[in-house]
């Protein structure tokens, strides 16, 4: 079957090591070599780097990993649909999000989910990170997608996704003229935040922190929207998802700000209770894993 060779391919890549691939996978590692080769015979270019302490992946291997993560997912996805004709889903889904995941991804995972099984009634309460935790432990919702992590007993947290934050800034700022930063140039900034509570907010305290920076003036908002605008107006800097922000970057609306030696990332994650989950709940989780699967920058 072809998704052998490309699950085997995938995995070496993960493992760095033919050995460790060779065991996860339950066959043999003179099969896992035969299969590598063969795909780069198929592809006529070498598609990993050898060496006694780990294998390294060249750009065509590179490529060939983004495609096959998937076309992995896709087959898999293909697979669990056919066996939801067999187990109709149905029945009341609640889900959580925080904002980034809410208004920049869960519409995009909703509309395919919907379209699969129309069955399912499904309510969505959007609120930041914090709040989708609580009201998860409350039994408000059966799911909840937030930003970062939280370290709850009774919950469980599943990152799905990589996300890249990035600081903005208008494109007249003087440091937006400046190909790259050192972190000491963005002393004495005015900086939008989101409020306390907000995963986005965690991440950017943390990055003002660690470069020790000192804020001229902080001004508060309570959405990624509002933040948008008051850096396109002229306000200040801030540190959004790229998620939020691709389209005013698009369009030159903003700036990104490359500082050196820093880069921020963040997982958003899937949270549920400690529990069995519904068949609708289950389906869920598989649509958005799907649509990770495909979208990575």
């Amino acid at each position: 079957m072809i998704v052998d060779p490309l699950q085997i391919f995938v995995t070496v890549v993960e493992q760095k090591n033919f050995s460790r691939a060779a065991e996860l996978l339950h066959v043999s590692q003179p099969n896992v070599s035969l299969h590598i080769r063969n795909l780069e015979e198929e592809f006529g270019v070498q598609l990993l780097i050898r060496s006694p302490k780990q294998v390294r992946v060249t750009e065509a291997g590179k490529l060939l990993y983004a495609r096959a993560k998937q076309i992995l997912a896709h087959y898999e996805d293909a697979k669990q649909e056919i066996r939801e004709m067999l187990h109709s889903v149905s029945g009341t889904l609640r889900v959580g999000s925080s904002f980034t995941v809410g208004e920049y991804i869960l519409p995009k995972v909703l509309a395919a989910y919907t379209n699969q099984y129309p069955q399912v009634d499904i309510g969505v309460k959007i609120a930041n990170t914090e709040e989708v935790v609580q009201a998860l432990r409350a039994s408000e919702i059966d799911l909840g997608f937030i930003e970062g992590n939280t370290v709850q007993e009774d919950i469980e947290v599943v990152p799905f996704m990589e996300d890249e934050m990035i600081v903005i800034a208008p494109p007249d700022h003087p440091l937006s003229q400046r190909r790259l930063l050192e972190g000491s140039m963005l002393q004495d900034q005015v900086w939008i935040t989101r409020e306390r509570g907000s995963g986005t907010r965690a991440y950017s305290d943390k990055f003002i922190a660690d470069l020790q920076l000192h804020m001229k003036r902080q001004f508060v908002f309570s959405s990624s929207q509002g933040i948008k605008e008051a850096v396109m107006a002229g306000l200040g800097l801030a540190v959004l998802s790229r998620w939020t922000v691709r389209k005013e970057l698009a369009a030159g609306e903003v700036q990104t700000l490359r500082i050196r030696n820093t880069k921020i990332t963040r997982p958003l994650s899937i949270v549920r209770r400690r529990e069995p989950s519904s068949k609708a709940a289950d389906a869920f989780i598989r649509k958005l894993e799907a649509f990770a699967a495909s979208h990575t920058w």
